[in-house]
């Protein structure tokens, strides 16, 4: 095993001390949408990490689609959201907050009463979702934003991001994969919009740049990302054309790449095609996260490949509080407990057992 992830990394405004990410996971312990003493817990146990990214946090209330998930829209989420970041630093880590605005990809019962589920257009989503009150139900027709609720929910964004700031985070990733808003507007099968946030690629792009460039623009570049999977099909988002996907997620990389933002986070998918890798990374000069598949046997001739910078893992985060130890040990893993993933307390969140060293 090369041990290369857990060297420091540094390129421009990024400096971490490894090539290690967690990757963002949705949790759902934030009892009332607000983060607590057991998140605070959970996340300063996995201070192995370079660098944290959140579980998806919204920047509404209207963004609040599953059950118990952290928003940061509010004073009493910045003050919860302290305690993580002030667990994380104490880490010597950096975190950064995963801004999540689910928005067709949602139910009522999981937003509070004054909120609604909004999309880019009328077209609801198949599948269903989880309630804690009313169980398994369907995806609604949504509401669909006006051009002003577009800009309005972009002012949220940049609202949610100063609430980062304020809570302590040392950045904002922008969700813009998994078939949430921001992929909703990319996506030509979701997006049937008719004004300037609908049309070509360029765009349907438009939402996710000016959320960007705005959120740069309010809290510096230096502490804004984004997060994209290009060909994914999560959220019920059809496939589109091939040309098309490459076109779009090229564009956007080099127009993010203009605003200066301080990463790409890549999930990877089968789909993508080589090209496509290679134009996003001539195109774009910062730093790229790649998620998705990396095991510490892999990962460095992972890096090797020239793509990406850093690597980001899940589930090997999920069930070890202890990764990088376990990585330098070259040790065995525990077991992901997938029956506990979305529970609302401690068990099968911050109770895996770290490993055990000899003295």
């Amino acid at each position: 095993m090369n041990n290369s992830i857990l060297a420091p990394y540094q390129q421009k405004g990024l400096k971490l001390k490894n090539h290690l990410v967690m990757a963002p996971m949705t949790r759902s312990r934030a009892i009332g949408n607000i983060p607590n003493n057991l998140m605070a817990q959970y996340y300063g146990q996995r201070t192995g990490a370079g660098l944290i990214v959140t579980e998806g946090t919204s920047p509404s209330p209207n963004g609040l689609g599953y059950a118990r998930i952290p928003g940061i829209f509010s004073a009493a989420q910045v003050e919860g959201w302290k305690k993580v970041t002030g667990a994380v630093h104490a880490g010597n880590s950096k975190i950064f907050v995963q801004l999540m605005h689910t928005g067709r990809i949602a139910h009522q019962a999981n937003l509070p009463q004054s909120a609604q589920v909004v999309g880019v257009s009328t077209i609801k989503a198949a599948g269903q979702m989880h309630t804690d009150s009313m169980g398994m139900q369907d995806y609604p027709t949504p509401v669909v934003l006006t051009t002003d609720g577009v800009k309005a929910t972009i002012a949220e964004y940049v609202q949610a991001a100063q609430n980062a700031v304020a809570a302590g985070f040392d950045g904002v990733e922008i969700h813009g994969a998994n078939g949430y808003l921001v992929e909703q507007f990319l996506n030509p099968n979701v997006n049937n919009r008719t004004d300037q946030y609908g049309g070509d690629y360029k765009a349907r792009a438009s939402f996710a740049l000016q959320v960007a460039q705005q959120i740069a623009d309010a809290i510096g570049k230096e502490k804004v990302a984004i997060r994209f999977s290009p060909f994914s099909t999560l959220g019920d988002l059809p496939e589109y054309d091939t040309n098309e996907v490459h076109n779009t997620y090229v564009y956007l990389a080099q127009e993010l790449n203009k605003i200066g933002i301080t990463y790409i986070h890549i999930g990877l998918s089968p789909k993508i095609q080589q090209q496509t890798f290679d134009a996003i990374r001539e195109a774009f000069t910062e730093t790229i996260i790649l998620c998705n598949g990396n095991t510490p046997d892999n990962a460095a001739d992972t890096l090797a490949k020239g793509f990406a910078d850093v690597l980001a893992f899940g589930r090997p985060f999920l069930a070890n509080p202890d990764f990088d130890i376990r990585i330098s040990q070259n040790a065995p893993l525990n077991d992901v407990d997938f029956t506990t993933l979305y529970t609302p307390d401690a068990h099968g969140y911050t109770d895996y057992p770290a490993l055990t060293l000899a003295v």
